[in-house]
């Protein structure tokens, strides 16, 4: 039976963690993911859950302890930002390198420097080659549920699992929500049984040994495999999910994309204020439409560019910059996907919102605006814009 709640979305994200009941949380307290280990800390200290938390001094540590953790067996998770995802760097690659199924959760904000505590995607994003799945959220519901989602996919998949929503806007905002009763939950996640694990006294394994070329490249490609057949078992699971619950998840989610003539590509929060964009478009005959990834890793290189094919104009937004030159993270990927698959659609870049700049329903509609200019001459004059700013 479906509880309903009003959390923000930390709060959300612990309670999945405590009707999850993992064996291990390790984590180090960082602005705006603070909150998360903080409210499962009380669920531990109040006895409501059987887990190991180990308050670390840093968040290399705190990834250490996980690696340490899942290698012996458990199911082990952990919650970080920004810097503290960039200090975790090293052992991010030596966790997914291991295989291990951690589940870390991501309240996205901006690196240093300057110092910004507030909302982009840099932190997450900077670390996308790091062999983790990253599922990104647009509010509290999708947090939650992302969340007791990602232990069973990366423990079918065995590979970590990141789940990303936006710092403050989605951290501690407060929202209505649907949650599971726990003995759901816990029947949705079911026990680890994992195939090997270092307190196996019946099986001798070494993890993380000394890898010479031959089987380093190896290795690194069964990762590589597994990432790309992590596409199916997210649809799996998210299918389970959808029995249960009624709340239906994929790759991604399109939004008034049928007959659209323009579209946006965003993830996170700012889908929701592009929706409100598309219906005010819609209600004035403009064919707008809005495509929002879920699964970033594995990029559904696939399916959206079959979903972009028919647009006049595209434009892909990014909370974030590479600073290459050129263009961000999910615009480059995406164009490369459709480009393989022959999808050639006039494709602009924004940039928007970083160190949390508040991006408004007008900024949205000004990109529309521009993708109907484009759609018109079928002509791009530049690549990249930083929304909001001038150009």
């Amino acid at each position: 039976m479906a509880i309903r709640e009003r959390l923000s979305g930390n709060e959300a994200v612990a309670t999945a963690m405590k009707q999850i009941n993992p064996d291990t949380v390790a984590a180090y307290p960082i602005t705006p993911s603070t909150e998360v280990p903080q409210y499962f800390s009380n669920f531990v200290a109040n006895g409501e859950v059987d887990t190991e938390f180990i308050a670390v001094e840093s968040e290399h540590s705190a990834m250490s302890a996980c690696i340490g953790a899942s290698a012996a067996g458990g199911r082990v998770m952990s919650a970080t930002s920004s810097q503290g995802l960039a200090y975790m760097f090293e052992m991010l690659y030596i966790a997914a390198g291991m295989r291990l199924p951690i589940t870390l959760i991501c309240g996205n904000r901006a690196l240093s420097a300057p110092l910004n505590i507030h909302n982009d995607h840099s932190d997450s994003m900077g670390v996308r080659d790091a062999g983790f799945i990253q599922l990104y959220c647009e509010n509290n519901q999708e947090a939650y549920d992302n969340t007791i989602m990602a232990v069973k996919i990366a423990e079918k998949a065995s590979i970590p699992v990141m789940v990303c929503y936006d710092g403050f806007i989605t951290s501690h905002s407060v929202e209505n929500i649907m949650l599971l009763e726990t003995e759901e939950v816990q029947k949705f996640v079911g026990k680890r049984t994992p195939l090997q694990y270092l307190l196996d006294d019946e099986r001798n394994i070494s993890m993380g040994p000394m890898d010479l070329q031959k089987y380093y490249f190896e290795h690194r490609k069964q990762l590589a495999d597994a990432m790309r057949g992590a596409k199916d078992i997210i649809k799996e699971v998210s299918d389970e999910f959808y029995k249960l619950t009624g709340r239906k998840y994929d790759l991604y989610e399109e939004y008034m994309m049928d007959d659209a003539e323009i579209g946006i590509v965003v993830l996170n929060s700012t889908a929701g204020t592009t929706k409100d964009a598309v219906d005010k478009l819609r209600a004035s005959g403009v064919k707008a439409g809005m495509v929002k990834p879920r699964a970033f890793r594995p990029l559904p290189y696939d399916e959206l560019p079959e979903r972009l094919k028919n647009l006049k104009a595209l434009a892909i937004l990014d909370k974030c910059d590479s600073v290459n030159g050129y263009a961000a993270p999910l615009f480059m990927e995406l164009t490369s996907a459709m480009y393989s698959k022959k999808v050639m659609v006039p494709t602009l870049n924004y940039i928007y919102g970083l160190g949390g700049v508040d991006v408004k329903v007008d900024d949205i509609l000004s990109v529309y605006n521009k993708l109907e200019e484009v759609a018109k001459t079928g002509t791009v004059d530049k690549t990249t814009y930083y929304l909001g700013m001038e150009n």
